[in-house]
């Protein structure tokens, strides 16, 4: 599996609030024998343990429990508190034991939305050089990119988002919707049930998104509404079922358009997928994009598929720019040993530039002064 299957979703006219554009994903039929509900914790951040002395360290409203026994016995929760903004400091507190834990002795799995997506982006090569070259530091092989941050803001804080999410109409059979802001796409959210999306649709404004999400919600000007524009006279409507068929074309234009066009970007990338839990037939995923460096939006997230591989739960996180220049920086000194003079080759570009970014996307702690002299030397020599 390298790309995101939507088969069984089909795409809605979009709904607009100034900037911001939700387009409803609906099922013919729900997935069966899977159901997705929300637990709420006592406070909205929170540490979790992911194992060799790391901890993870985020915002976490709320858990998902995945529900694959058929009892349908969880219902969503709601009643969860938040403050004027997210703390700056996050305090530690009693950690979470694991990302994606199953209840014990019953057929359900609790897993923070989001995080195990976000925990795999930033635990990418997080160890640091694999082999220390003069030009890194030893603190770079004992410490690695510890303590590794980055930034996000919470769904109430992107302009326009809550507004739009009060006044959305849900569709039936909705099992889902895709997020734009300024027509880029935000985020998607897919889930097995039009019951479950019906009580998980408000959490939207208390997910996770991007910095690029926020500027273009904040500078980005109204998006068109959708518009069905249907011809009458000869050969167009002549009574209700014309200009039934003629809605319908409408829609499916829109779909094949959309589809097409502005979810591009998500269904057609390939993603490296990594399986963190098996549920009977179903799976859970995280994934990552390829990090290509071809001005298109990439996203991290993770996936429920069934056992044919169609998506059952899916919830994406779209990545900034230099947030994808970091994952693509990190890949390509770690596909070259870490080797900066190998890597500057490889990327055709001088040792000094490669300083420069790898300074510029935060991660000059890890290299050694003294070092790059003594290579900058060595070269002039040889």
């Amino acid at each position: 599996m390298t790309r995101i299957d939507p088969t069984g979703l089909d795409t809605r006219p979009a709904q607009v609030w100034g900037g911001v554009r939700l387009v409803p994903l609906v099922r013919a039929e729900p997935v069966p024998g899977l159901r997705l509900s929300r637990e709420v914790y006592d406070a909205a951040d929170g540490c979790v343990d992911v194992g060799d002395g790391t901890v993870y360290t985020s915002y976490v409203p709320h858990g998902f429990v995945a529900d694959w026994s058929g009892a349908g016995r969880e219902e969503a929760a709601y009643g969860t508190r938040l403050g004027d903004a997210p703390p700056a400091g996050v305090p530690v507190r009693a950690p979470h034991r694991r990302l994606a834990r199953r209840v014990r002795g019953e057929r359900r799995l609790r897993f923070l939305p989001l995080h195990l997506a976000l925990e795999g982006y930033l635990s990418l090569h997080f160890g640091g050089p694999s082999v220390l070259w003069e030009e890194w530091s030893r603190a770079a092989l004992r410490r690695g990119l510890s303590p590794r941050a980055e930034a996000a803001y919470a769904g109430w804080e992107v302009p326009g988002l809550a507004e739009a999410l009060r006044v959305f109409e849900l569709h039936p059979g909705q099992c889902g919707v895709l997020v734009y802001t300024a027509d880029a796409l935000a985020a998607a959210f897919v889930v097995p049930h039009p019951e479950d999306y019906r009580l998980l649709h408000p959490t939207l404004v208390e997910d996770l998104y991007g910095e690029l999400v926020h500027q273009y919600a904040y500078y980005g000007g109204p998006v068109p509404e959708f518009t069905a524009r249907i011809r009458d006279g000869a050969g167009g409507v002549r009574d209700l079922a014309d200009l039934r068929a003629a809605a319908r074309e409408q829609e499916r234009r829109w779909a094949v358009a959309h589809d097409g066009l502005m979810a591009r970007d998500l269904l057609d990338t390939p993603y490296a997928f990594e399986r963190a839990y098996r549920m009977g037939s179903f799976a859970l995923y995280r994934f990552l994009p390829p990090f290509a460096r071809d001005g298109r939006g990439q996203h991290i997230g993770e996936l429920i598929t069934d056992h044919k591989g169609r998506t059952a739960y899916l919830k994406t996180f779209r990545l900034s720019d230099a947030q994808v220049r970091r994952g693509y920086l990190l890949r390509r000194l770690a596909s070259c040993d870490w080797h900066p003079g190998r890597t500057a080759e490889a990327l055709g570009i001088a040792r000094e530039e490669l300083v420069r970014r790898i300074r510029a996307a935060g991660f000059g702690a890890l290299l050694d002064a003294h070092g790059l002299a003594q290579a900058a030397r060595n070269a002039q020599e040889g």
